[in-house]
């Protein structure tokens, strides 16, 4: 790995930590400002959504203030300085202040269905794991059509030739798409990459224009690793994980929530006092979680290479493509066993071009990259 891969992400895990930090102390003095200047007790269902929307708001409000200074720093001057980004300021800040408003939105929508299965449902947590993974199964399925169009351009893919291989690259893996999609990534980073999104009918090849400028048969290589998580219904398995996941921290919330009542005196669990140890609680079960998601996660992504392998097989376009992905990217080709533990949803690069190493050997493509 070279000196600049190591250095930035030295980097970006330091604003990421701080960031975590950051938020966790804003929570902090939430709980301790609740419990000297508590809310009104809420008489009806009404009075209770107005409260939740206030705390949100306010809590919401106070982490983005905290951390704006680091998110601008990790998300912008970093990657312009390792030379990952160029897009310009005003249209940084603008695709940030949408991403804040759709989290902050959902953020709200999310603590307005939990206080109101909390004012109602005894089983409130099994209530809610339902209901949010619905919305995750939701989230799947609009993403390609809502929320990738927010931020990027897309068209369909021009170059006939290229579209048809990706089409029968999708009929060989049985997966059925709705066409190939190109994102505008070009103007806003160097970085490339491509996705099968969505499921059902929502589902479609989406790649990058950066990654246009690789040889088709790496192309055709990182497409067959993304359908291969559909082959393998990973995109199912996942959402299962998550719901059970899901279960788990809000049966683990309840109970803390309950110790909410009997160390701060607040007048029940729906007690919208409670709002910021809630999110506090939430935001810890799912820090402790996730090294278990990735390291479900780096398993079928392996499985995703094997696949992607076997349907494709070119080894060559394999390595090509993993090395020009991680120039690109500026990757930590060989981070610690803890960090790719902790940290990782994919094998470090080094990784996984070793499973593959005795049948590594040959040029890095077997196709010239097309012009221009």
């Amino acid at each position: 790995m070279s000196d600049d891969a190591r250095t930035y992400h030295r980097a970006r895990l330091i604003f990421a930590a701080a960031t975590v930090l950051a938020g966790v102390g804003v929570l902090a003095l939430g709980v301790r400002a609740t419990a000297l200047l508590p809310p009104p007790a809420p008489r009806r269902w009404i009075d209770l959504a107005g409260i939740v929307a206030v705390e949100a708001a306010l809590l919401g409000a106070a982490r983005e203030l905290v951390t704006a200074p680091l998110t601008v720093a990790g998300g912008y001057w970093l990657p312009r300085r390792f030379g990952l980004l160029h897009q310009p300021w005003r249209r940084w800040l603008l695709d940030r202040a949408k991403a804040t408003l759709i989290r902050a939105g959902l953020g709200l929508l999310a603590f307005e269905i939990l206080y109101a299965l909390l004012w109602v449902a005894p089983l409130w947590w099994l209530a809610a794991a339902v209901v949010f993974f619905a919305g995750d199964v939701l989230r799947v399925a609009v993403a390609p059509i809502w929320l990738m169009p927010l931020f990027h351009h897309l068209t369909p893919l021009q170059d006939r030739t290229l579209s048809e291989r990706l089409t029968a690259l999708a009929e060989r893996a049985r997966v059925p798409v709705l066409g190939v999609w190109v994102g505008d990534q070009s103007r806003k980073s160097r970085t490339a990459n491509g996705t099968v999104t969505g499921i059902g009918r929502t589902r479609r090849m989406v790649l990058w224009d950066t990654l246009l400028r690789f040889p088709p048969a790496e192309i055709e290589f990182v497409l067959a690793h993304e359908l291969g998580h559909h082959a393998h219904g990973d995109v199912r398995r996942i959402l299962l994980l998550r719901g059970a996941l899901l279960l788990a921290k809000f049966w683990i919330a309840d109970r803390l929530l309950a110790l909410g009542v009997a160390w701060w005196g607040w007048r029940g669990i729906a007690d919208p006092a409670g709002l910021p140890w809630l999110a506090l609680v939430l935001l810890g079960l799912g820090l402790a979680a996730a090294p278990l998601v990735n390291a479900y996660s780096r398993r079928i992504e392996r499985q995703a290479d094997d696949f992607a392998l076997a349907t494709t097989g070119n080894v060559a376009a394999f390595v090509g493509a993993i090395e020009r992905l991680a120039a690109l990217n500026l990757a930590d080709r060989r981070p610690s066993r803890l960090e790719e533990w902790l940290l990782y949803t994919h094998p470090s690069i080094e990784r996984r071009l070793a499973r593959h190493a005795p049948r590594s050997r040959g040029p890095a493509t077997a196709e010239t990259p097309p012009s221009g």
